[in-house]
């Protein structure tokens, strides 16, 4: 199961946050956890380079794209190398919808259609879609047709 998706910016504020089967009052342990995780080893660190961690039985994967930094947390059958596949997933979404490697600002101006995206890649703890092509199709946003 994917326990977690969690975008921070460089302080560590939490942009966005997922969580799939991890209990309310673990949520704050894992945030500070990843937070201090990718400030300790994200400084200098090439946009979309892959880390790779392991903590209490779970993997974990972070990188950074532009000025924002993306962990993925999973265990079982979601080890380092199927972690490494939503990531790439995620980050091809992330730099799809905003043209580009955002900056923390061209993040928050897309922030609905960047969770949409979120949605439809990992659902309920599991992966959905990776085709990049086919997220885009999913999160169109159509206007309501009058009858």
């Amino acid at each position: 199961m994917i326990l977690a998706v969690l975008f921070a910016n460089s302080d560590g504020n939490i942009l966005i946050e997922r969580f799939h089967g991890v209990p309310a009052e673990e949520r704050l342990h894992w945030r500070s956890f990843l937070v201090k995780l990718g400030s300790e080893n994200l400084k200098g660190s090439k946009n979309e380079e892959l880390h790779v961690a392991s903590h209490k039985s779970v993997s974990i994967v972070y990188t950074t794209i532009g000025d924002v930094c993306l962990y993925i947390v999973g265990k079982d059958e979601y080890d380092e190398l199927a972690l490494a596949e939503v990531i790439f997933a995620v980050t091809s979404a992330v730099k799809d919808v905003c043209g580009k490697p955002p900056t923390e600002r061209l993040f928050l101006d897309k922030y609905g259609r960047i969770c949409l995206c979120l949605d439809e890649i990992v659902w309920k703890g599991l992966l959905e879609n990776t085709e990049k092509d086919r997220v885009r199709r999913l999160i169109r946003l159509k206007p309501p047709v009058e009858p």
